[in-house]
Protein backbone atom coordinates (compact mmCIF):
# COMPACT_ATOMS: atom_id res chain seq x y z
CA UNK A 1 0.00 0.00 0.00
CA UNK A 2 1.37 3.43 -0.60
CA UNK A 3 2.39 5.88 1.75
CA UNK A 4 0.96 9.27 1.01
CA UNK A 5 0.96 12.90 2.42
CA UNK A 6 -1.05 15.84 1.93
CA UNK A 7 -0.58 19.26 2.18
CA UNK A 8 -3.34 21.86 2.42
CA UNK A 9 -2.80 26.22 2.57
CA UNK A 10 -5.57 26.93 4.79
CA UNK A 11 -6.99 30.41 3.50
CA UNK A 12 -8.68 30.48 -0.06
CA UNK A 13 -7.96 26.88 -0.25
CA UNK A 14 -9.72 25.23 2.64
CA UNK A 15 -11.69 29.14 3.15
CA UNK A 16 -13.67 31.11 0.84
CA UNK A 17 -11.68 34.14 2.63
CA UNK A 18 -8.67 34.74 4.27
CA UNK A 19 -9.37 34.35 8.05
CA UNK A 20 -6.57 36.97 9.34
CA UNK A 21 -8.99 39.43 7.70
CA UNK A 22 -12.14 37.82 8.86
CA UNK A 23 -11.17 37.53 12.92
CA UNK A 24 -9.56 41.20 12.45
CA UNK A 25 -13.49 41.88 11.69
CA UNK A 26 -14.74 39.07 14.60
CA UNK A 27 -12.77 40.69 16.98
CA UNK A 28 -12.67 44.39 16.42
CA UNK A 29 -15.55 44.87 14.07
CA UNK A 30 -16.31 46.36 10.82
CA UNK A 31 -15.85 50.30 11.46
CA UNK A 32 -12.47 49.88 13.24
CA UNK A 33 -11.41 47.31 10.57
CA UNK A 34 -11.80 49.38 7.83
CA UNK A 35 -10.33 52.16 10.04
CA UNK A 36 -7.25 50.38 10.58
CA UNK A 37 -6.97 49.10 7.12
CA UNK A 38 -7.07 52.75 5.79
CA UNK A 39 -4.60 53.89 7.89
CA UNK A 40 -2.10 50.81 6.93
CA UNK A 41 -3.00 51.77 3.36
CA UNK A 42 0.68 53.12 2.71
CA UNK A 43 2.54 49.90 4.10
CA UNK A 44 -0.02 47.41 2.06
CA UNK A 45 0.84 49.42 -0.94
CA UNK A 46 4.23 49.10 -0.05
CA UNK A 47 4.18 45.39 0.00
CA UNK A 48 2.08 45.22 -3.16
CA UNK A 49 4.98 47.02 -5.08
CA UNK A 50 7.24 44.95 -3.67
CA UNK A 51 9.17 47.54 -1.73
CA UNK A 52 8.52 45.68 1.57
CA UNK A 53 8.11 42.07 2.70
CA UNK A 54 4.89 39.94 3.10
CA UNK A 55 6.06 40.02 6.67
CA UNK A 56 6.62 43.43 7.25
CA UNK A 57 3.38 44.21 5.92
CA UNK A 58 1.29 41.48 7.85
CA UNK A 59 3.32 42.59 11.34
CA UNK A 60 2.35 46.39 10.84
CA UNK A 61 -1.01 44.82 10.67
CA UNK A 62 -1.21 42.72 13.40
CA UNK A 63 0.82 45.28 15.45
CA UNK A 64 -1.98 47.75 15.02
CA UNK A 65 -5.10 45.64 15.59
CA UNK A 66 -3.57 43.01 18.29
CA UNK A 67 -0.30 44.86 19.69
CA UNK A 68 -0.83 44.94 23.57
CA UNK A 69 -3.63 42.58 24.01
CA UNK A 70 -3.02 39.57 26.38
CA UNK A 71 -2.17 36.61 24.71
CA UNK A 72 -4.94 34.81 27.15
CA UNK A 73 -7.66 37.37 25.69
CA UNK A 74 -6.48 36.83 22.38
CA UNK A 75 -6.70 33.35 22.41
CA UNK A 76 -10.40 33.40 23.70
CA UNK A 77 -11.24 35.29 20.95
CA UNK A 78 -9.46 32.59 18.78
CA UNK A 79 -11.17 30.11 20.19
CA UNK A 80 -14.67 32.21 19.98
CA UNK A 81 -13.82 32.45 16.12
CA UNK A 82 -13.04 29.37 15.55
CA UNK A 83 -16.62 27.67 16.98
CA UNK A 84 -18.80 30.32 15.94
CA UNK A 85 -17.74 32.07 12.38
CA UNK A 86 -14.46 29.46 10.88
CA UNK A 87 -17.06 26.96 9.99
CA UNK A 88 -19.08 29.27 7.46
CA UNK A 89 -15.90 30.45 5.89
CA UNK A 90 -15.12 26.77 5.25
CA UNK A 91 -15.16 25.25 1.37
CA UNK A 92 -17.55 21.68 0.73
CA UNK A 93 -15.90 20.60 -1.96
CA UNK A 94 -12.10 21.04 0.54
CA UNK A 95 -13.58 19.38 3.12
CA UNK A 96 -14.85 16.23 0.82
CA UNK A 97 -11.52 15.77 -0.40
CA UNK A 98 -9.57 16.23 3.09
CA UNK A 99 -12.10 13.34 4.43
CA UNK A 100 -11.97 11.22 0.97
CA UNK A 101 -8.08 11.37 1.70
CA UNK A 102 -8.35 10.38 5.37
CA UNK A 103 -10.63 7.43 5.06
CA UNK A 104 -7.64 6.20 2.59
CA UNK A 105 -4.80 6.76 5.01
CA UNK A 106 -3.28 9.75 4.07
CA UNK A 107 -1.37 12.06 6.86
CA UNK A 108 -2.90 15.14 6.21
CA UNK A 109 -1.19 18.49 7.26
CA UNK A 110 -2.53 22.07 6.87
CA UNK A 111 0.60 24.76 6.49
CA UNK A 112 -0.69 28.13 6.60
CA UNK A 113 0.53 31.64 6.84
CA UNK A 114 -2.24 32.52 9.04
CA UNK A 115 -1.31 32.61 12.81
CA UNK A 116 -1.91 28.97 14.29
CA UNK A 117 -4.00 30.63 16.77
CA UNK A 118 -7.35 30.34 15.38
CA UNK A 119 -6.53 27.17 12.97
CA UNK A 120 -5.31 24.83 15.92
CA UNK A 121 -8.55 24.12 17.10
CA UNK A 122 -10.11 23.31 13.55
CA UNK A 123 -7.16 20.82 13.00
CA UNK A 124 -7.48 19.47 16.49
CA UNK A 125 -10.97 18.22 15.77
CA UNK A 126 -10.15 16.94 12.81
CA UNK A 127 -6.86 14.77 13.46
CA UNK A 128 -4.90 17.15 10.91
CA UNK A 129 -1.20 18.24 11.29
CA UNK A 130 -0.67 22.12 11.74
CA UNK A 131 2.06 23.81 10.67
CA UNK A 132 1.35 28.13 10.44
CA UNK A 133 2.69 31.30 11.44
CA UNK A 134 3.43 32.11 15.25
CA UNK A 135 2.40 34.82 16.95
CA UNK A 136 5.24 36.73 18.87
CA UNK A 137 4.35 37.39 22.77
CA UNK A 138 6.37 39.25 25.63
CA UNK A 139 4.98 39.15 29.30
CA UNK A 140 2.29 37.72 28.21
CA UNK A 141 1.23 40.28 25.56
CA UNK A 142 1.46 40.21 22.18
CA UNK A 143 3.96 42.47 20.71
CA UNK A 144 2.49 42.44 17.21
CA UNK A 145 5.23 41.04 15.90
CA UNK A 146 5.85 37.29 14.19
CA UNK A 147 7.71 34.70 15.87
CA UNK A 148 10.72 33.85 13.38
CA UNK A 149 9.12 33.78 9.70
CA UNK A 150 5.93 33.84 8.16
CA UNK A 151 5.00 30.83 7.22
CA UNK A 152 4.26 31.95 3.32
CA UNK A 153 6.40 31.27 0.50
CA UNK A 154 9.25 29.20 0.53
CA UNK A 155 9.15 29.54 4.03
CA UNK A 156 6.41 26.98 3.37
CA UNK A 157 8.79 24.62 2.01
CA UNK A 158 11.01 25.24 5.16
CA UNK A 159 8.84 24.43 7.40
CA UNK A 160 7.63 20.96 5.87
CA UNK A 161 11.08 20.07 5.22
CA UNK A 162 12.22 20.93 8.70
CA UNK A 163 9.60 18.64 10.08
CA UNK A 164 8.73 15.59 7.78
CA UNK A 165 11.03 13.25 6.12
CA UNK A 166 9.44 13.19 2.58
CA UNK A 167 11.43 10.35 1.54
CA UNK A 168 9.20 8.17 3.36
CA UNK A 169 6.15 9.34 1.29
CA UNK A 170 5.05 7.40 -2.75
CA UNK A 171 3.00 10.08 -3.28
CA UNK A 172 2.58 13.87 -2.23
CA UNK A 173 -0.29 15.95 -2.87
CA UNK A 174 -0.26 19.65 -2.28
CA UNK A 175 -3.28 22.04 -2.31
CA UNK A 176 -2.65 26.27 -3.09
CA UNK A 177 -4.81 28.98 -4.39
CA UNK A 178 -1.78 31.72 -4.89
CA UNK A 179 1.51 32.37 -6.05
CA UNK A 180 2.84 32.38 -2.24
CA UNK A 181 1.69 28.58 -2.45
CA UNK A 182 3.56 28.10 -5.41
CA UNK A 183 7.05 26.57 -3.64
CA UNK A 184 4.50 23.92 -1.49
CA UNK A 185 3.33 22.79 -5.08
CA UNK A 186 6.14 22.17 -6.62
CA UNK A 187 6.89 19.26 -3.64
CA UNK A 188 4.14 17.41 -4.71
CA UNK A 189 3.67 14.21 -6.85
CA UNK A 190 0.14 15.37 -7.42
CA UNK A 191 -0.67 19.33 -7.49
CA UNK A 192 -3.79 21.34 -7.47
CA UNK A 193 -4.39 24.65 -7.75
CA UNK A 194 -7.42 26.34 -6.86
CA UNK A 195 -8.98 23.00 -6.54
CA UNK A 196 -12.08 23.95 -4.75
CA UNK A 197 -13.23 27.18 -6.75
Amino acid sequence: MKKRIAFFDFDGTITTRDTLLEIIKYCKGNTRFYLGFLVNAPFLVAYKAGIISNQAAKEKILSYFFKGLSLTAFQQHCEAFAAARLPLLLRPKALREIEKLAAAGTDIVVVSASAENWIATWCRQNNIRLMGTLLESSRGLLTGRIQGRNCHGREKVNRINAHVDLSQYDEIYCYGDTKGDKPMLELATFSFYKPFR
